[in-house]
């Protein structure tokens, strides 16, 4: 307001790119992290090389927020796949498909939730998990969002293998977002995919026992869709010590990170990541490594978190999991409904 930016603000690092590209963000240098005791080498390099914007540092992330995979743990015991309180390891489709098969067999239903009615971004990001797990597939949007790059075999594939999994009655047809976690919180499936920041939901079930790991790896390498909230300097004219003040703001937060931690979020911050106390913090180390092999969205000014692209392609990719569509069909129609945006320069 007034011409007047805040000293510091928060992105999420898929919109933070756009602004940085727009020419609103100022550029983070090394000697701005060495002002507060800070370096790159501190920070997750998957995120801290993600938001590089044309050859500058832009944004300083906090964390990696995922989307993963929960679990029953009194049902998953009853399917024989607990150990020690923890999910034995998945590994390939084949395996997982035998784990629903066994869960079904459990709870009498469904094996698996993920919510797909008034709900957009979930179906987007399980397909952008399992297609980010396809070795050589390309980012569904090219060229800064100019092009449609999203490779159709290894998409149908993902919509394909979605369908299958909700027509033999593993995986819930229709379900929205508050729907999708009941059945794993009541004991009426065994798995919930959702993003980590559901943790304080499932932890507020009185007698509820579960547990988080990353999204198994079903095809070629381990990936799950996410984002990371991001600090951004607007641009404005600073002094050095109102930068300096700036980034010790960041840093204050950075040394905050296990308070967020609790709350689900993966630390960005290595120095609590690697430590103890973090390791020691269940189920959220559990699923930490996910943030290892995050998939961020493609590059585009309509794309990334709460965006239209997620809008438009988590729409079409819901019906194909409520049966009311095909692969085909939600590609296509996807396609379609991008191509005025692949067309519009950005607003910025």
């Amino acid at each position: 307001m007034g011409n007047k930016p805040p000293d510091v603000a928060v992105a999420h690092l898929t919109r933070a790119k756009l602004l940085a590209q727009g020419g609103v963000l100022d550029e983070i240098t090394q000697e701005d992290l060495a002002s507060v005791g800070l370096s790159s080498g501190d920070l997750d390099q998957k995120s801290w090389a993600s938001q590089r914007t044309d050859g500058r540092d832009i944004a300083i992330p906090l964390d990696t927020h995922p989307f993963v995979m929960f679990f029953n743990q009194d049902v998953i015991d009853k399917a024989g796949l607990l150990e020690n309180g923890k999910l034995k390891t998945i590994t390939g489709l084949q395996e997982f498909e035998a784990a629903l098969a066994e869960v079904s067999k459990v709870t009498g239903g469904v094996a698996i939730t993920s919510a797909n009615v008034n709900e957009t971004a979930t179906p987007w990001r399980l397909f952008q998990t399992l297609y980010s797990q396809i070795s050589g597939a390309t980012p569904y949007l090219g060229d800064d969002g100019r092009t449609l790059t999203v490779d159709q075999d290894a998409a149908k594939e993902v919509l394909g293998t979605i369908a299958k999994w909700s027509s033999k009655g593993w995986l819930n047809k229709a379900l929205d977002y508050a729907g999708s976690q009941t059945p794993m919180f009541t004991g009426k499936a065994g798995f919930y995919l959702q993003g980590e920041w559901e943790i304080t939901t499932a932890q507020s079930i009185k007698g509820l026992k579960f547990g988080m790991v990353p999204v198994p790896q079903l095809f070629d390498k381990p990936a799950s869709q996410a984002d990371s909230h991001t600090f951004v300097l607007p641009k404005k004219d600073r002094t050095p010590e109102q930068r300096k003040q700036a980034m010790g703001f960041i840093k204050s937060m950075l040394d905050q990170s296990y308070t967020w931690a609790q709350g689900g979020h993966v630390p960005a911050y290595l120095p609590l990541r690697d430590s103890q106390k973090y390791k020691d913090l269940e189920p959220q180390a559990d699923y930490a490594a996910a943030a290892d092999n995050a998939a961020y969205d493609p590059s585009a000014w309509y794309s990334g978190s709460g965006s239209t692209f997620e809008t438009i392609v988590g729409s079409q990719f819901a019906l194909v999991q409520q049966g009311a569509s095909s692969p085909d069909g939600a590609l296509k129609s996807a396609s379609d409904q991008l191509q005025t945006y692949l067309k519009t320069p950005s607003p910025l």
